[in-house]
């Protein structure tokens, strides 16, 4: 005779309350702890925003300022940006644990359904909090937040720059005086502003790849907790 335990699919089971109630200060923790992740994230964006907003006060006070700040500027954003992308792993573990018990518990208790523990997603957050993990690299997190916020604050900066060398002390008239303004000590102009295109066109570059990367990422994801 075939064993009937084995072969019937495992029943949905109702969650009794005291284990409902854990669950509960569980999703709430872990909205706590996701809230917190995200506001350090506004910290360092906020960090980038206000010396963007120094670096441009040096270089336009007046038309002798040189537009070395808006060079440094660029790459302290770029500083700021590793941080955040750091921070943004550590936010994105805590959310991805928020939005299951969403979907998998309170979704269903909205629509009527039901409490039911059916096991799956129950072994997925069990699973994550006895072997925790990112969710999401490094690389791709940068992206993400480069993509959301820092490509703004490094395109104002790559106009601010190139616009303080074409307006002061007046306006340009050819390349080689461009190229003038923009040395910096021993260094070339033209080899400064080689490098600034080059470091633009990087991130923009950056940019795109890793969107590309977490669109192939979404389709062949093993877990839905490592999309979120």
């Amino acid at each position: 005779m075939p064993d009937t335990e084995t072969s019937q699919p495992a029943k949905q089971q109702e969650i009794d309350p005291a284990a409902f109630g854990a669950l509960a200060h569980l999703y709430r923790a872990e909205v706590f702890r996701s809230t917190h992740w995200r506001t350090r994230l506004d910290n360092t964006t906020n960090w980038a925003v206000v010396t963007t907003g120094i670096a441009l006060s040096a270089t336009f006070s007046n038309i002798a300022a040189s537009p070395l700040p808006m060079v440094l500027v660029g790459l302290l954003v770029t500083v700021f940006l590793i941080f955040e992308a750091r921070r943004y792993r550590y936010y994105n573990l805590f959310r991805a644990r928020a939005r299951l018990l969403e979907i998998d518990l309170y979704a269903p208790l909205l629509r009527g359904e039901g409490v039911k523990w059916n096991g799956a997603w129950g072994e997925m957050l069990g699973e994550d909090y006895e072997t925790p993990h990112y969710h999401i690299s490094f690389i791709r997190a940068a992206g993400r937040r480069l993509r959301s916020n820092y490509s703004w604050i490094l395109a104002i900066q790559a106009v601010a720059y190139y616009g303080k060398v074409a307006i002061h002390p007046v306006p340009l008239t050819d390349l080689t005086e461009a190229f003038a303004r923009a040395a910096i000590g021993p260094i070339p102009g033209w080899i400064v502003m080689l490098a600034g295109v080059i470091f633009h066109t990087g991130w923009i570059v950056f940019a795109i790849v890793t969107w590309r990367l977490d669109q192939l990422y979404r389709e062949r994801r093993k877990s839905p907790m490592e999309h979120m």
